[in-house]
C-alpha cells in the first residue's frame, strides 16, 4: 500500500494510514517530503525515534534534523536557521514543541511540504498510549489548512480512528488500512508453571534454545520485577539491562543506547520501553506479565522482526496475572465509561490467551481483518490443544465460590472442591458445605486451570478491594442453571519446539553461510562504532543475509542486493566485498580478480561522477555491456510477465512467511522477465538463482513464465 499512500501525499492529499509495526509507515511520509517542495514536519512522541530516524536518513544523504530537549541552545538555533533557509527535507518535533508559539511562527514563515503525525493513536482519549499534547494537534488543520496531513498508527480500533479523524479534521481524507498480519512472528503463550521450572527459568530456556546471542525485549509489569529479572538473566551469562521510569535518566539512556548500538543485548523493561525504537533485528519479545489490552500486546510484540525475518512473541501468564490486572482495572480512578472500554479490551486479550483456535486469526479478527485459513505459525496451529466439556466442573467451581460467600481466592476454593480439610477450611465450617469434596476426582492442577479460565472468560470476577476474592458474576447464571455448555482447554504441558523447527525459524543462515553472516555482522558492528550510528543504519540483517547467500564478487552484483543503494555501495561496498572474497578464498571458490577489479574500478568511477538516478539508466560499456548496474534500472522486460512474477513472489513469500526478496530479488525478477527461460536448466546461472532457490521455487517460476 506504500505506493498508493506516497502518490496521494505527494499530490497534496491528506490520509489516515493504519499499517503494522515494521510495515513501512516511515517511508510513506519520508518519500513525499522529498518529492514535494518544502520541509516535511514529523510529529513524533519519543526522542529515541527521532534520533534513530534522523541518523538513518543522514546516512542515506537526506537533509534531516530534529528539535527536542537533548539539543543545546546553540543546536536549536542551528536547526531553526536551517529550517528558515530551506535547507531541510525532514524535521522531527515532539508535539509539545510543535505547539509552542515560537515553533508555529517559524513554520508560518517556512515552506512546509506536509505534516506527518506518527503514533497517531495518541490523539485519541481512547488510545492506549494517551498523551494530552496530541489532542492539541487540532491546531494544524486550522492554522495550515492547505498543507496535507498524514496520521499514521499501527493500532486503532473504530473508536480511536473516529477520534483521530475528528481532531485532525481528516473527514475527507483517504483511509488506508493495510493488513495487520506479521507472518514472520510466531505467537506463543504458555501457562506459568506449565513446566517444572518457574517463569524466569522457562524464559531462559526459551532464549538459549531459540535466540542465543540475539537481541530481545522482555516486558514485566512492575519495576521490581524488571530489576530482579535483569539481574537474574545477567547472572546466567546473558547481556540483560533493566529499563523503567524509576531509574536515573543516565542509566535508562545508557540501556537504550547499548540496545540500539550493540548486538545481542536484551532489555528487561516496563511497557514504556520500545515505542518508536527502529531496531529491525529484535528477534524476540517476551512477556513475563499479562499486557492490559490487545492493542498493547500487538504494539509490543510488533517490535520483533521489523526486518521481516523469523521472530518470536512469547508470553507466559497465570491466574495471578488475570486477578492482578482485573483488580488494577477495578481500582482505577478513570471514569466509568473509560473503565468499561478498558474492561472489554482486557476481556478480548484474555479470550486470545485462552483460545484453542489459531491465535493469528483471533488477533487479526480483533482489528477487523479476516484470515481465512489458520496461519500455521502459532502455538495452537503447531501443537493444537485439546478441549473438553467442562460444564459440570465449572458448575462445581462456581457453586463453591457462591456457597463460601464469594469471599475467597482460588487456593481456598480448590481445597473445598478437593475435600482438603485444612485448618482454615474447618475453622470456617466449609467442610460441611455440599460442595466440599465434590471435585476430589479432578487433579489439583486441573482445578487451577479451570478456575483460571473461568476468571479469564468472566464467569468469575475479582473484588475491587484487592483481597483476591473470586466472585461468581451475572454471566455465570445460565451456566449454573444448565442453560449453557462450556468447553475449556485441557491443562497441557507446553510442548517443546523441535530442533528442526528451531532451525527453520533461525534468522541467521546455517552452516558456511552462517559463518559468513557473522563475519559480515562483525564488520557492520565495527563500522557502526566508528561512525557512532546503530549497526542497522549501515545494513539490515536481511541485507547481510542475502549477501551471505548470494556471495557477490563485485560492486556491480553487490549493488543488486536489497538494501544496498548507490550511496551505501560507494561508502561500504569495498569493505564488505573484502569479507566476502576472504570467505570465498577460504572455501575454495574461484574468482576472477581481474574482472572484479575492472568492474569495481568502472563502477566507483561512475559513483564519483554521476547521481544515482543516472546510474539506473547508464549506457552500455565495455565493462557493463547491458548498461544496467542496479535493480530498478531501465528494463526490456515484458510488463505482463513481470507482473506474473511479482504476484508469484508475493504468494510464495506469504506462504513461506519470509520477505519477498528472499524468494528472489528484484534484479533476478528483471532478468527472468527479459530472458523468459522455459525450463529449470534455463534458470541456472541467472543472478540470484542458486540451486537451493531453483529447487524450492523453480517449477513455479517456469510455470509463471509460460503463463500457466
Amino acid at each position: 500500500m506504500q505506493a498508493e499512500i506516497v502518490r496521494a501525499a505527494a499530490a497534496g492529499e491528506s490520509a489516515l494510514v493504519l499499517m503494522p509495526t515494521g510495515g513501512g509507515k516511515s517511508l510513506c511520509y519520508q518519500l513525499p517530503s522529498l518529492l514535494r517542495s518544502g520541509v516535511g514536519v514529523v510529529v513524533s512522541p519519543l526522542i529515541a525515534l527521532m534520533k534513530d530516524q534522523v541518523d538513518a536518513l543522514r546516512v542515506s544523504g537526506v537533509r534531516a534534523a530534529f528539535l527536542n530537549s537533548t539539543l543545546s541552545s546553540g543546536g536549536v538555533r542551528e536547526v531553526e536557521a536551517a529550517l528558515m533557509a530551506g535547507e531541510l527535507d525532514l524535521l522531527y518535533v515532539a508535539p509539545e514543541r510543535l505547539l509552542m508559539p515560537r515553533m508555529l511562527d517559524l513554520l508560518d514563515r517556512s515552506k512546509v511540504a506536509l505534516f506527518a503525525v506518527d503514533e497517531a493513536h495518541c490523539v485519541s482519549q481512547w488510545g492506549h498510549d494517551f498523551r494530552p499534547e496530541y489532542q492539541g494537534l487540532g491546531v494544524l488543520p486550522q492554522r495550515f489548512p492547505d498543507v496535507p496531513r498524514l496520521a499514521l498508527t499501527a493500532t486503532a480500533d473504530e473508536r480511536t480512528r473516529a477520534d483521530i479523524v475528528r481532531v485532525l479534521e481528516l473527514e475527507d481524507a483517504h483511509l488506508f488500512v493495510s493488513s495487520f498480519d506479521r507472518p514472520n512472528i510466531q505467537y506463543r503463550i504458555q501457562q506459568k508453571g506449565a513446566g517444572k521450572a518457574g517463569p524466569k527459568s522457562e524464559l531462559l530456556d526459551f532464549i538459549r534454545a531459540e535466540h542465543p546471542g540475539e537481541a530481545g525485549i522482555v516486558y514485566c509489569l512492575s519495576r521490581k520485577s524488571v530489576e530482579d529479572t535483569a539481574e537474574w538473566l545477567t547472572a546466567q551469562g546473558l547481556t540483560a539491562l533493566p529499563y523503567h521510569a524509576g531509574l536515573p535518566v543516565r542509566e535508562r539512556d545508557s540501556a537504550q543506547e547499548r540496545f540500539i548500538r550493540e548486538e545481542g543485548v536484551i532489555v528487561v523493561a516496563t511497557v514504556a520501553f520500545g515505542m518508536g525504537i527502529d531496531k529491525p533485528n529484535v528477534r524476540f519479545v517476551a512477556h513475563l506479565d499479562l499486557p492490559k489490552s490487545m492493542e498493547g500486546y500487538y504494539q509490543e510484540t510488533g517490535r520483533a522482526g521489523r526486518d521481516s525475518l523469523p521472530s518470536t512473541a512469547w508470553l507466559t501468564y497465570g491466574l495471578a496475572d488475570v486477578v492482578n490486572v482485573r483488580r488494577m482495572l477495578a481500582q482505577s480512578e478513570a471514569p466509568e465509561n473509560v473503565k468499561r472500554v478498558e474492561a472489554a479490551k482486557l476481556d478480548a486479550l484474555l479470550a486470545y490467551c485462552e483460545t484453542a483456535s489459531c491465535r493469528r486469526q483471533v488477533l487479526l479478527g480483533y482489528f477487523g481483518e479476516d484470515l481465512p485459513q489458520p496461519c500455521g505459525n502459532c502455538d495452537t496451529c503447531l501443537n493444537p490443544p485439546r478441549t473438553f466439556d467442562a460444564t459440570r466442573e465449572a458448575q462445581m467451581a462456581l457453586s463453591a465460590a457462591i456457597r463460601t460467600g464469594n469471599r475467597f481466592g482460588a487456593a481456598h476454593l480448590t481445597d473445598v472442591l478437593l475435600g482438603n480439610a485444612t485448618e482454615r477450611v474447618r475453622g470456617l465450617g466449609h467442610h460441611q458445605l455440599p460442595t466440599f469434596g465434590v471435585g476430589k476426582d479432578v487433579p489439583e492442577r486441573s482445578w487451577r486451570n479451570i478456575v483460571r479460565q473461568l476468571v479469564a472468560l468472566g464467569y468469575l470476577t475479582t473484588d475491587a478491594a484487592g483481597h483476591g476474592s473470586l466472585i461468581a458474576s451475572a454471566k455465570a447464571r445460565p451456566l449454573l442453571k444448565g442453560e449453557q455448555t462450556l468447553w475449556l482447554r485441557e491443562d497441557m504441558l507446553t510442548p517443546q519446539t523441535s530442533k528442526k523447527g528451531r532451525r527453520e525459524r533461525s534468522a541467521a543462515p546455517a552452516g558456511a553461510a552462517g559463518g559468513l553472516f557473522e563475519a559480515l555482522r562483525a564488520l557492520r558492528l565495527k563500522l557502526s562504532r566508528e561512525q557512532e550510528v546503530p549497526p542497522y543504519v549501515i545494513f539490515h540483517d536481511a541485507t547481510l543475509r542475502e549477501m551471505a547467500e548470494r556471495k557477490p564478487d563485485s560492486l556491480a552484483v553487490l549493488g543488486t542486493i536489497s538494501g544496498v543503494g548507490t550511496r551505501k555501495l560507494s561508502q561500504y561496498g569495498e569493505a564488505f566485498l573484502e569479507v566476502l572474497r576472504a570467505d570465498g578464498l577460504r572455501n575454495g571458490v574461484p574468482e576472477s580478480q581481474e574482472r572484479g577489479a575492472r568492474e569495481n574500478s568502472a563502477l566507483l568511477n561512475l559513483l564519483s561522477r554521476k547521481p544515482a538516478r543516472e546510474l539506473q539508466t547508464a549506457e552500455p560499456s565495455a565493462d557493463f555491456p547491458e548498461g544496467r548496474l542496479f535493480a530498478g534500472s531501465e528494463s526490456r522486460a515484458d510488463p505482463d510477465v513481470t507482473e506474473r512474477l511479482r504476484e508469484l513472489r508475493r504468494q510464495l513469500a506469504k506462504a513461506k512467511g519470509v520477505s519477498a526478496f528472499l524468494v528472489f530479488p528484484n534484479a533476478t525478477l528483471d532478468v527472468l522477465a527479459e530472458r523468459q527461460p522455459q525450463s529449470l536448466d534455463g534458470l541456472r546461472g541467472l543472478p540470484g538463482l542458486g540451486e537451493k532457490r531453483i529447487e524450492a521455487y523453480g517449477e513455479q517460476i517456469v510455470a509463471a513464465l509460460r503463463g500457466e
